[in-house]
């Protein structure tokens, strides 16, 4: 029998236990449902809660010091309340989003045209009460602006006077380019998914068989040790693959729930820029199914092997955080680099670029070659008495 057939003899058995097994299921279907649900309930809830008003009852102390603001504040829909006895107490707990304090000498202050004190009690810790508060503090900065042009008006002055430079900003953005800041966990969540699709697997095919006692009867056939590792790489990256298609085709549809439009944001994925991310992706996932494979067989059982594959988890992550501070132009030559290059890719085409189709090739080479090389180092672990014994 020719080394292609056993490989897929090999592979048909993998797929069979693998499909076979819940947990490799789990790690098949859970991530890609759970991971872009929660996220999508997570920014709708603080979209809504960005973007809907709710009335404000706003408690202040000292409000017979300024009736003119309290009438501003009423106006503006704003309900103005009589204080707590300790409106410090109130606010640190949570029973008060923000309180208005008047000072004693408003009044007298107003009157000489000087500038007359109001301060705000809040606690910036509690993220439910940002919006009341950012209301009331414009409300409070739009009185005090029509106050102060009123004055100079009075006097004879120009409010146009105290604007030396009148700032007009011209924005170039785009609505995919503004929806990109919530797009962000777009690209990691689907570089996870191709180390997390075939991780369960590729622990069960070394580590796993040698715990069970079911490896060395396998080694004993007459498939190379080339065709057997082949098999099971092929197995993992399916895994691996299905994993991302799942992930991604659920994150679109989760972000086609979220309404940013309220936000002149756009954060949904046109077809043409999911076929792009499946094309950065894709090209990866026969590296980490790979490197799943040759990790894990230095392990001696399934859960030292799961050990050292989420360490191998950190590979997505820790480009990440670095991509999050710097900006880096998709060149071919950023693109060759494994994972950054593929974070790099994810990053440009959730913001709308086009990066040129020299840095998606350059991707899908290195990767595909650096999966041939931990094939084959594989492979020779395969030949070795590790494989059989542990040692």
């Amino acid at each position: 029998m020719s080394r292609p057939r056993l490989a897929f003899v090999v592979l048909k058995k993998e797929l069979t236990e693998g499909l076979r097994d819940r947990r490799a299921l789990g790690s098949l279907l859970v991530f890609p449902l759970l991971g872009p649900v929660l996220v999508s309930l997570m920014l709708s809830t603080l979209v809504e809660r960005a973007t809907t008003e709710h009335p404000i009852r706003l408690p202040v102390v000292g409000a017979e010091y300024a009736p003119g603001l309290m009438r501003y504040l009423a106006a503006e829909g704003l309900t103005v309340t009589e204080a707590p006895e300790d409106p410090m107490a109130e606010v640190r707990a949570g029973r008060a989003e923000v309180v208005v304090l008047v000072d004693k000498g408003y009044a007298e202050s107003f009157r000489a045209g000087r500038s007359a004190v109001v301060a705000l009690i809040v606690d910036e810790s509690r993220d439910d009460a940002r919006p009341s508060v950012r209301r009331v503090q414009n409300t409070l900065q739009a009185y005090s602006q029509t106050v102060g042009s009123l004055r100079l008006m009075a006097r004879g002055v120009s409010p146009e006077l105290g604007r030396a430079v009148s700032v007009h900003e011209v924005d170039l953005s785009t609505p995919q380019s503004r929806g990109a800041v919530f797009l962000n966990f777009v690209p990691l969540f689907v570089l996870m998914a191709a180390f997390i699709g075939g991780m369960h697997l590729a622990s069960d095919m070394t580590a796993g068989e040698r715990e069970r006692g079911s490896l060395e009867p396998l080694l004993l056939t007459p498939a190379s040790a080339r065709a057997l590792v082949a098999g099971k790489w092929l197995a993992a990256t399916i895994f691996a693959a299905t994993t991302v298609i799942l992930t991604l085709a659920c994150t679109a549809l989760a972000l086609s729930r979220v309404p940013l439009h309220r936000f002149g944001m756009a954060a949904s994925l046109a077809p043409r820029d999911l076929w792009l991310v499946l094309a950065t992706v894709l090209p990866l996932t026969p590296l980490t199914a790979a490197l799943e494979l040759f990790v894990a067989s230095f392990a001696r059982t399934v859960k030292e092997a799961q050990i050292y594959l989420s360490l191998l988890m950190f590979a997505p992550m820790l480009p990440a955080f670095y991509l999050s501070l710097q900006t880096v132009t998709p060149g071919p030559g950023v693109a060759a680099l494994p994972v950054i290059g593929q974070q790099v890719l994810l990053s440009a085409v959730v913001r709308g670029d086009a990066p040129s189709s020299l840095a998606f090739v350059a991707a899908a080479t290195s990767a595909l070659l650096l999966s041939g090389g931990a094939v084959l180092a594989t492979a020779r672990l395969f030949r070795s008495e590790r494989m059989v014994y542990g040692r």
